[in-house]
């Protein structure tokens, strides 16, 4: 790990110039005191590092001094700068490596290829924080220390033991055998097995993790896109409600910010299309198709399009009357 740092710390010298002890620490997620010693050790291993004093001071390298790294071509570096995102930076915990790591692919481009691909990266904007509803995405926090403990346990293939907060249940510990970790549309889940059989777990919902040094029960080889895709349609088979809806083409996004799944989406005769979703149950589906208001219309089930006709009602009655100004006058 330190050899990393160690590594991270010359090629942000090399990248950027002069700079503090302060700023190296937080670029480098560590303490100023382990800069310096950090420094110290550069400088024994005949790393030409030297310190600049005075108020514009701070640590360089002396000019010329270059790492040996494998180079990439130009596109492939891009992908990887382009990937730099947010969510990129959040997935599994790995933010600091991915930073790390690109340090190093800039730094191993031609020189004369280097402000290109930083310029060309500006110029690529992945999932940003907002959209253009201003609406922020619900993100999902995993403490670094847990986050970590979950990513060794995968990669060593040994077992875990998990302090679990289930929907409606008490948190406790459960030990399982971890299989791997997906992320989807900012949630990440770990797949698993207890006692033989299948468990998903959300890692927003793990509020502890230790590694176990026994192995974990699970085969060699895995295919994590097949067993999704398994657990998915197992998900779906259990407790939700499906609704079929006729939704105004434009309302999609907004439709399919609402529900569980869609399992059909097929144009309709007058323009809409006509899709079948899956909630949660009939309180979800009532409250994610009144958020469309009239660019929606619930065909089935019959319970569901009564919920919504007692809920317009109720809206309609409260609404009837004209509500008087402040000295009885009606407003404006």
């Amino acid at each position: 790990m330190r050899a990393d740092r160690l590594v991270s710390l010359v090629l942000l010298l090399r990248r950027r110039g002069r700079l503090t002890a302060d700023t190296l620490a937080r670029e480098l997620e560590v303490s100023t005191r382990t800069v310096l010693r950090d420094i110290e050790a550069l400088s024994a291993a005949g790393v030409p590092v030297y310190a600049e004093r005075g108020r514009h001071g701070g640590f360089e390298l002396l000019p010329g001094f270059r790492t040996e790294l494998t180079g990439l071509n130009h596109d492939e570096t891009l992908a990887l700068l382009t990937a730099h995102s947010r969510r990129g930076r959040q997935t599994f915990g790995l933010g600091s490596a991915l930073t790390s790591a690109l340090r190093k692919v800039v730094d191993a481009l031609p020189e004369s290829h280097q402000a290109t691909a930083s310029e060309a990266a500006r110029r690529f904007l992945v999932e940003p924080a907002t959209d253009l509803l201003s609406r922020r995405p619900a993100t999902e926090e995993v403490p670094g220390t847990t986050m970590a403990e979950i990513r060794r346990s995968v990669l060593a293939g040994h077992r875990l033991r998990i302090h679990y907060a289930a929907t409606g249940q008490a948190p406790r510990w459960r030990t399982v055998d971890p299989i791997g970790l997906v992320t989807v549309r900012d949630r990440s889940y770990l797949l698993a097995t207890r006692s033989g059989a299948d468990r998903t777990y959300r890692l927003s919902r793990v509020l502890a993790a230790a590694e176990l040094p026994e192995p974990a029960q699970r085969p060699d080889a895995v295919d994590l896109d097949r067993i999704w895709r398994e657990r998915c349609a197992q998900f779906l088979s259990e407790d939700h409600i499906t609704v079929l809806v006729r939704v105004n083409a434009e309302r999609r996004e907004d439709l399919l910010n609402t529900v569980v799944a869609v399992r059909t989406a097929l144009p309709d005769a007058d323009g809409r299309l006509r899709m079948e979703v899956t909630y949660q149950d009939l309180r979800h589906a009532e409250w994610g198709l009144w958020q469309l208001g009239t660019d929606a219309e619930a065909l089935a089930p019959a319970s569901l399009r009564a919920a919504l006709h007692r809920r317009a009602a109720a809206m309609a009655a409260r609404y009837r009357t004209t509500v008087p100004g402040p000295a009885g006058n009606e407003p404006p």
